[in-house]
């Protein structure tokens, strides 16, 4: 899949995949690294845990180490132009992906997108999520050392990608990001078909508050609302919650969005409150 074509996919995209919209396991993952082991906190627990145990979910790992044939199995190597740190052997590398794109066209017929965690990707989203959820088999490349040969990402990465502004010890921990944030949007991976639409984030907006028993905790009341069997009310308040909680925390999140006469209301409605809870608590 290009990166013209990513661009062209729209927010409209639905947040679950459609039942059938790709072979079973409705997801094949191949991940290369050097730390395959690592992979178990996913795939050994938690709901990624039990899509494997279901085969809702494929993941298949191959380790570049395995490709090494002098006697140390040597999977790094010095930069030209010297430097601090090391590169990814180029040769291990190359034939770890190989053999993953190979298998994931075996698995699945299709050709897959081999995918590079890196800072110098495009940042993930949500919306980047949905994407990548539909977009077929996907081959993930975690880098180690100071990373991978420029000439390996032209010949055989389709796409960066990156969790987030910071340096990290390797891809691993977000090819794992990766790799739960898609998954949670396979049809039987989580308990309750909602969850993954009602998800912060799917709407482009955080989620609201939640509460569970006992009714009060140190004086503090779940709101009334929640209480009252009025599916309607309950419905129009964790909307009006969601809006102001993402204009309070992450008002970035709304800059440039239009927002519907519904959630307009709503969300002037909980400024108003803001506000006035705001003064209320000066004068005291």
């Amino acid at each position: 899949m290009s990166q013209d074509a990513l661009n062209e996919r729209s927010a409209d995209d639905p947040a679950v995949l459609e039942e059938g919209a790709t072979d079973v396991p409705a997801m094949w993952i191949g991940v290369v690294s050097l730390f395959p082991d690592m992979f178990d906190a996913i795939t050994q627990q938690g709901v990624i845990g039990r899509a494997v145990e279901k085969q809702r979910i494929a993941l298949e790992f191959w380790n570049p180490r395995d490709y090494a044939t002098d006697r140390h199995r040597s999977v790094d190597d010095r930069p030209y132009g010297g430097g601090p740190g090391m590169l990814m052997k180029v040769d291990t590398l190359r034939a770890a992906i190989f053999d993953a794109r190979q298998r994931a066209e075996q698995a699945t017929g299709l050709t897959p997108t081999v995918i590079y965690l890196s800072p110098q990707g495009r940042r993930l989203d949500q919306q980047g999520v949905q994407v990548l959820a539909s977009a077929g088999p996907l081959v993930v490349v975690a880098g180690r050392y100071e990373g991978i040969d420029e000439r390996v990402v032209e010949s055989d990465i389709d796409e960066e990608w990156s969790i987030g502004d910071y340096v990290l010890s390797g891809g691993e921990l977000p090819a794992m990001v990766l790799i739960d944030a898609a998954a949670r949007l396979v049809p039987g991976v989580l308990g309750h078909q909602d969850s993954a639409i009602e998800d912060s984030f799917n709407d482009g907006l955080l989620d609201c508050p939640h509460y569970t028993r006992p009714e009060v905790i140190d004086g503090r009341r779940v709101p009334e609302v929640l209480l009252s069997g009025n599916h309607a009310a309950i419905k129009r308040w964790r909307l009006k919650q969601s809006l102001g909680r993402t204009w309070q925390r992450r008002p970035d999140l709304l800059a440039g969005r239009t927002l519907n006469a519904e959630q307009q209301v709503l969300l002037d409605e909980f400024i108003e409150e803001h506000a006035l809870s705001a003064t209320l608590g000066k004068a005291e």
